[in-house]
């Protein structure tokens, strides 16, 4: 019975994994097919595969300068809203602060505003100080909706730690500034290596924001990039395939790398001691 078991779960997993990857699997397989058998089948594999479209993707449209710019934006937000969400949420969990259940629930509910209400402000904003297509011009916005569920994320991550180690800092004469830089932020390194994650990953692949503020294709991103690879009257859609593949295997490269942090992070405080 219990071998039955492994086996229906091993057929489940096969299952499980070939529903996600099916999306990125495909992508990949449209992305090495000639154009004219794009449409004209829709068989798994082509009997001639070509990496014309990667190269099509790399020299009709500057791909490597959207993916750039995906990077650094999405590298300041990660830093600054880290950095802004640590010690907000260190504050809200670890200081003797009034109405710690108020502020963080108004902070959630500023996570949960669509993007099309405050875009026409953030817009407005973002030409008055003359920001627009630049990095800072969507960094803004990016860490208006990404710090709310950074500190959300992070608070719950501070209150796991024992007071007890708090506790003892403070004997020993330490700030809470020191006791956060010292004791806290090191403890709670996991779960703000996951968030920081979960931030960057965010940034990546935003798409609104990045349409109507940058403008310009020199400071354009990703997401916005791709979208501009139709035109009038056709789709190429093997080189879209294609840019989709190669603006993907950053990411996977990044969570491969720190999958072991990434679990510890949201697997920390899951068991009681």
């Amino acid at each position: 019975m219990n071998k039955r078991a492994g086996i229906g779960f091993y057929i489940f997993l096969v299952v499980f994994v070939f529903f996600v990857m099916f999306p990125f699997i495909w992508v990949f397989l449209t992305s090495i097919k000639p154009p004219g058998e794009i449409f004209n089948n829709f068989n798994w594999f082509t009997a001639d595969p070509s990496l014309a479209s990667y190269e099509n993707a790399i020299t009709n449209r500057p791909l490597f300068r959207y993916m750039w710019n995906s990077f650094v934006v999405s590298t300041l937000t990660t830093l600054i809203a880290i950095g802004f969400a640590s010690v907000a949420a260190y504050a809200l969990t670890r200081l003797p602060i009034r109405f710690k259940g108020v502020i963080l629930g108004i902070i959630l509910a500023a996570s949960m505003f669509p993007q099309i209400a405050i875009i026409s402000p953030i817009y407005n904003f973002v030409t008055a100080v003359g920001l627009r297509n630049s990095y800072m011009g969507l960094v803004i916005p990016y860490i208006t909706v990404s710090l709310p569920l950074a500190i959300w994320i992070l608070a719950t991550f501070f209150q796991k730690i024992p007071w007890e180690l708090e506790e003892s800092a403070k004997l020993d004469g330490a700030s809470p500034f020191q006791t956060f830089r010292k004791i806290i932020f090191p403890l709670a390194a996991p779960g703000v290596f996951t968030t920081g994650i979960l931030v960057f990953i965010a940034a990546w692949n935003e798409y609104l924001f990045a349409l109507t503020i940058n403008t310009s294709d020199e400071w354009r991103t990703v997401p916005v990039g791709i979208s501009f690879y139709q035109s009038q009257f056709t789709i190429p859609w093997g080189d879209i395939s294609a840019a989709t593949v190669l603006v993907t295997i950053p990411i996977v490269i990044l969570v491969l790398i720190f999958q072991r942090r990434i679990v510890a992070g949201l697997t920390s405080g899951s068991v009681k001691e």
